[in-house]
């Protein structure tokens, strides 16, 4: 008989266990708060129950989590980690620290289905969605790593890893929904912003369900013609769809939308383009975050220009869009926009 991981199990369903064991319900509170709050790892860390309650624990669940593989740290602080999951596969996540800010950057599924031509993470393919304990153990880790490196504690975590947040909904808002609540990390939705590819359906669905986290669109093309070329998800999901998404979206939660535009050398880098990109952006109040490109290995696309970059910036604030150009942290080590899973595809040729 397989025994059951208790970190699967809610609030609710730990008080069914203890009451029929015969025990008192807040009995499954303080179990929660091991759990959760001070992410134990073991039922003798529970020190606060009986013998006699971590034994039976102990007969009726197992208590696994993952684990961090190895950590990689780069020149300028940034910390790339190897996540390995409960069935040994692996993910990774990144701590970036700017300045005043420590933010975790977390990944949602292990290798992705979107195939964007750009990204390192595509060329793994899904496997799978992580479960929202494991994004959660995620988020866990570098908390630990800013207060043992930086002193400081975790201020932002962006769901901008490997995989699509959105086609692991109930997951990533199960993990976000644990590290908000005050039985979790008690960190503010508002410090939280998940990124999508434009999965207009789920963005829908966020707005229907009221969400308080942030909401950022990887765009990088404000054309179907480009988009198509480097975003396949562009030809099932065209542009005049992820408006009517975004606009939905705003309607329901009054929540300005971040747009990610990485900038690519004679791809999207025109006051053209820049002038196309700005037309999207007056479908609701927005941001532009400038990116740049980072290399994953291969040809085909390079970084621009900077007086192109710096001509595309002023563009943007002529037209009275707020835009800032995103520079990138920890290259040296893969960890930056893009380029997670880099380091296991050259170790896989």
């Amino acid at each position: 008989m397989q025994t059951r991981n208790i970190r699967h199990l809610n609030l609710k369903e730990l008080e069914s266990f203890f009451h029929s064991k015969g025990e008192p319900g807040f009995r499954a509170v303080q179990v929660y708060d091991w759990l959760w709050k001070k992410s134990a790892r073991s039922f003798d860390e529970m020190t606060n129950l009986s013998k006699k309650i971590r034994e039976i624990l102990k007969e009726s669940f197992v208590l696994e989590g993952a684990i961090i593989d190895y950590s990689q740290e780069s020149n300028d602080g940034t910390v790339k980690n190897a996540v390995r999951l409960i069935d040994g596969k692996k993910v990774e996540c990144v701590l970036i620290p700017a300045g005043k800010r420590i933010t975790a950057c977390v990944s949602s599924q292990v290798g992705c289905s979107l195939d964007c031509r750009f990204c390192a993470t595509a060329k793994l393919k899904r496997e799978r969605n992580l479960t929202s304990d494991e994004i959660y153990d995620e988020v866990v880790f570098i908390q630990k790593q800013a207060l043992e490196k930086f002193n400081t504690p975790l201020t932002n975590i962006v769901y901008m890893g490997m995989g699509e947040p959105l086609l692991n909904y109930a997951n990533v808002l199960d993990s976000i929904e644990k590290i908000t609540s005050p039985a979790g990390l008690n960190l503010s939705a508002k410090r939280i912003t998940l990124s999508t590819a434009g999965i207009a359906k789920m963005i829908k669905k966020l707005g229907d369900d009221g969400v308080k986290f942030n909401l950022a669109v990887s765009l990088h093309a404000a054309t179907d013609e480009k988009r198509d070329k480097i975003m396949p998800v562009n030809r099932a999901i065209p542009l005049k769809e992820l408006k009517e998404s975004l606009r939905y979206f705003y309607n329901k939660t009054h929540s300005q939308i971040s747009f990610e535009y990485i900038v690519f050398n004679d791809f999207n880098d025109t006051p053209e383009d820049a002038y196309r990109l700005a037309e999207f952006c007056k479908q609701v109040p927005s941001k532009v975050n400038l990116i740049e490109y980072n290399p994953i290995g291969e040809g085909g696309y390079r970084q621009t220009a900077p007086d192109k970059l710096n001509i595309f910036l002023k563009f943007m604030k002529n037209k009275g869009i707020i835009t800032n150009v995103r520079r990138s942290r920890g290259k040296d080590i893969d960890a930056a926009c893009g380029q997670l899973a880099n380091r296991v595809l050259q170790h896989q040729q």
